[in-house]
């Protein structure tokens, strides 16, 4: 396997870690997130496990065995009430376009379309939840954000 090669399948690899997090992460965020944003809060939910499974099979197709869901992920914050529900809802979002962004920055074609139609789909949902955008979504050294996700629990 190439360097290139290699740098994409990692980028792939923590794309699929970073969506198998929004999934568990929108669990909870649909458990706390009041009746008027439900439906929102489904929708995202079922948008990041179809990303979740394409990207299982991508990683397969790289060549790789893809990175299995932790058994539970510590949040970044407690989660009490819809408010808390939202923010985690943003903080997921902003993780996962910061991971698409590396496999855009390490991918072409196909998967490199995707990742950007991915990272722009979790700019947008952000910037629902927030009511507020960043300039350079996904880019946490221009946007003065951190990427990455939820950790796994010990």
């Amino acid at each position: 396997m190439s360097d290139a090669q290699d740098k994409e399948l990692r980028a792939l690899q923590a794309a699929l870690a970073a969506e198998h997090a929004a999934v568990y992460g929108y669990g909870v965020v649909g458990g706390r997130i009041g009746e008027q944003r439900r439906t929102e809060a489904r929708t995202a939910y079922d948008a990041h496990r179809a990303r979740r499974d394409a990207l299982v099979r991508d990683v397969k197709d790289a060549g790789g065995t893809p990175v299995a869901a932790a058994a539970g992920y510590a949040l970044p914050f407690p989660v009490p009430d819809a408010s808390a529900a939202v923010r985690l809802a943003v903080e997921l979002e902003m993780r996962v376009a910061g991971v698409y962004a590396d496999v855009v920055r390490s991918s072409g074609g196909e998967r490199r379309r995707s990742a950007a139609e991915a990272m722009r789909e979790a700019a947008v949902r952000s910037v629902r939840w927030s009511g507020e955008s960043v300039a350079f979504p996904g880019l946490a050294e221009r946007s003065g954000t951190a990427a990455g996700g939820p950790a796994p629990a010990p």
